[in-house]
């Protein structure tokens, strides 16, 4: 229980200081950071704890070099990046037959972590390096997070119907149609707050849409890295970080709504 009031007390005024406050490569830091972390989360989930130990590092380097290319245009970069690409399929060559072998889902995994989930947190720096990015960025933290938290205490009250039981047994509909209106309601509140810090109005019904969708995937994406967790009998994904659960069990709603809104008010930017 301290732990979790440290981590609400300290870890999320940080986080929003990073995001909102310090200078873009700050955040490009941090995600960084956030990306090495779940690389070897997600390889200790999957592959195992020796395995983790002895790779996490190549999947955490793609990680970098592909958050690093969006903050710096530095022509080596892509050269590094592919070079690293074309190392996780060689370890599993070179590995083969032997003790500690990488197999075929021990590749995809490296490969999950190194790019996949880099790249959707990257969709927090697009969004603020946008106009007004500095408040922009915390659109996928303000509909999945809400819709997280109306989400538990709906299902709590009127939960009766099980949304998806084999994959996580406490979610309901009910539950997730509240998860919903949370997203949409916080997303409204947001479009107010934004208006009156900025003098910008960016419509409450895109801001609504804007929840609605951001809920929606937060939902899936919970469910996706709960059907890992399920699938090779793990608790939660990392004790790396102070509280319950690693980054994989805390932003992974938003890993799926942030490239998505990112790709939208870039359009909309346009």
């Amino acid at each position: 229980m301290k732990q979790r009031i440290l981590v609400a007390v300290v870890g999320i005024p940080a986080l929003l200081a990073v995001l909102c406050i310090a200078p873009a490569w700050a955040t490009a830091l941090l995600l960084a950071a956030l990306s090495v972390i779940a690389a070897h989360e997600l390889l200790t989930a999957v592959c195992g704890p020796d395995k983790a130990r002895r790779w996490t590092v190549l999947p955490a380097l793609c990680g970098v070099l592909l958050l690093g290319r969006q903050v710096f245009s530095w022509p080596g970069l892509e050269w590094l990046l592919l070079a690293a690409a074309l190392a996780l399929p060689l370890s599993g060559v070179l590995t083969y037959g032997k003790p500690q072998a990488l197999t075929f889902t021990d590749v995809c995994a490296m490969a999950a972590a190194g790019f996949a989930i880099p790249w959707a947190f990257s969709g927090l720096y697009g969004l603020r390096m946008l106009e007004g990015g500095y408040l922009l960025v915390l659109t996928p933290l303000v509909a999945a997070f809400c819709s997280d938290a109306l989400a538990l205490f709906t299902g709590m009250a009127l939960g009766r119907h099980k949304l998806a039981p084999l994959v996580s047994p406490h979610k309901t509909v009910e539950g997730a149609a509240g998860g919903l209106v949370g997203g949409m309601a916080g997303m409204a509140i947001f479009c107010l707050v934004y208006r009156a810090i900025t003098g910008v109005n960016l419509g409450l019904p895109l801001c609504v849409a804007l929840g609605l969708l951001g809920a929606l995937l937060g939902e899936l994406g919970d469910l996706s890295f709960s059907a890992v967790k399920r699938q090779y009998g793990i608790k939660d994904y990392g004790r790396l970080l102070p509280g319950h659960g690693g980054v994989l069990d805390r932003f992974d709603s938003v890993l799926f709504a942030a490239p998505v809104l990112c790709a939208l008010l870039r359009a909309l930017a346009a």
